[in-house]
C-alpha cells in the first residue's frame, strides 16, 4: 500500500463523517413535504366527490318519495280541473324546501351535512296511458268518441346547491 498524506490510499479515513449531511435532509423534508401538500389536495376532492354524491343520491330519493306519495293518493287526486291557475293553465306543484341532514365522517372529522332541495312536480297525461273509443251514431250521422286517461306522467325535477352552482337532476314515473 502506498502511503498519500499519512493515510493509506484505498482506504478509508477513520475519523471520516458516516451521516446525512444539511443538504440530504432538506431534499428529504421537501419532498415529504410536497407529498404532505398532495395528500391533503386529493383527500380534499375526494370530500368534495362524496358530498356531491351524497347530494345527489338525496335528490333521488326526494324525487323518489314524492312520486310515491303521489302515487298513493292516486290518479282521482291529480284532475285536470285541480292542477290549473286561476288563467285554467296547467301549473306545476312546487315543494320548496325539503331538508335532508346526514351524519358522516368523510375524512378525520365528523360533521352533519344538511341540503335543502326544492321539487317541481309537472302531471302531464300520456297519450301512451289513453283509451280512445268512438262510436258512430246512425240517427244523428255524426260519429261522437271520447277519451279516457288511465294513467298520467310525472316529471319531478328535484335542484339543490353545491358550492357556486345548482345542481338538478329529473326522475318521471306513471301513475295509475
Amino acid at each position: 500500500m502506498v502511503k498519500v498524506s499519512g493515510h493509506l490510499q484505498g482506504k478509508k479515513c477513520p475519523c471520516s463523517k458516516q451521516g446525512f449531511g444539511i443538504v440530504e435532509v432538506l431534499i428529504a423534508a421537501a419532498v415529504l413535504g410536497f407529498l404532505y401538500v398532495a395528500l391533503l389536495n386529493l383527500q380534499g376532492g375526494n370530500r368534495e366527490a362524496l358530498l356531491r354524491i351524497r347530494g345527489r343520491d338525496g335528490a333521488t330519493e326526494v324525487a323518489q318519495n314524492i312520486i310515491d306519495s303521489l302515487g298513493a293518493l292516486g290518479i282521482a287526486n291529480l284532475t285536470d280541473e285541480k292542477l290549473k291557475n286561476g288563467a285554467g293553465v296547467i301549473q306545476p306543484i312546487i315543494i320548496d324546501p325539503i331538508k335532508r341532514t346526514w351524519e358522516g365522517q368523510p375524512g378525520v372529522l365528523s360533521h352533519k351535512m344538511t341540503v335543502d332541495y326544492r321539487a317541481e312536480v309537472t302531471v302531464s297525461p300520456d297519450a301512451e296511458y289513453t283509451a280512445n273509443t268512438g262510436s258512430l251514431l246512425l240517427s244523428a250521422m255524426s260519429s261522437s268518441s271520447y277519451s279516457h286517461v288511465y294513467a298520467k306522467r310525472l316529471d319531478v325535477k328535484v335542484s339543490w346547491h353545491f358550492k357556486n352552482s345548482v345542481q338538478s337532476i329529473t326522475v318521471s314515473g306513471v301513475i295509475r
